[in-house]
This record gives structure tokens, C-alpha cells and sequence, in this order.
């Protein structure tokens, strides 16, 4: 336990950040594991249409300090590669 006021004080900021940060650690996870579960069940265009979603998560969570930007940028780089690759027909030719 701390002596001084001012560490008193800086104990009881750093506890609300923890819990903060935590909040949007967990929201984050949440809605990766979400999208994780779409692509195992071969639910893929929900999965594609979550994306957009969960890469806003994990950038704000970029802005809020939780995330390093190169982690959000491994996450993000992960996750876009569980997509698997749709590929379109080949147009007829005439």
C-alpha cells in the first residue's frame, strides 16, 4: 500500500483505467471470437459482413490506448486471412 497521496491517488486512476481497459479488451475479444465462429460454421457472408465491424472495434481500441496499432494490425491481418477466398465465375464468352 502506498505512503504518499499523490501514489494513493495515482493507485485509484490506474485501478478505473484497468477496469476500463478491460471492458474494451473484452468487448474487443468478444466480437473476434464472433466473427471466428461465423467462419467455423461456414457462415461467410455473415462473416464478411461482421468484418467491417469487428476491425472498428479493434481500431478503436487502438485509439483508447489498450491495443499497440502493429497488434491491431497482426489482428486485423489474421482475421482478413480466415476469410476464405471467394472466387467469381469466369464470365461466359460469347
Amino acid at each position: 500500500m502506498p505512503n504518499i497521496r499523490s501514489a494513493v491517488k495515482n493507485l485509484r486512476k490506474s485501478e478505473r483505467r484497468r477496469v476500463q481497459n478491460l471492458s474494451v479488451k473484452s468487448a474487443t475479444k468478444t466480437q473476434v471470437k464472433k466473427y471466428i465462429h461465423l467462419i467455423n460454421e461456414g457462415r461467410v457472408e455473415e462473416a464478411r459482413a461482421l468484418l467491417p465491424a469487428v476491425f472498428k472495434k479493434v481500431d478503436m481500441a487502438v485509439t483508447k490506448n489498450v491495443f499497440h496499432r502493429n497488434k491491431a494490425a497482426r489482428i486485423k491481418s489474421r482475421l482478413s486471412r480466415k476469410l476464405p477466398v471467394v472466387s467469381e465465375p469466369a464470365p461466359v464468352q460469347p
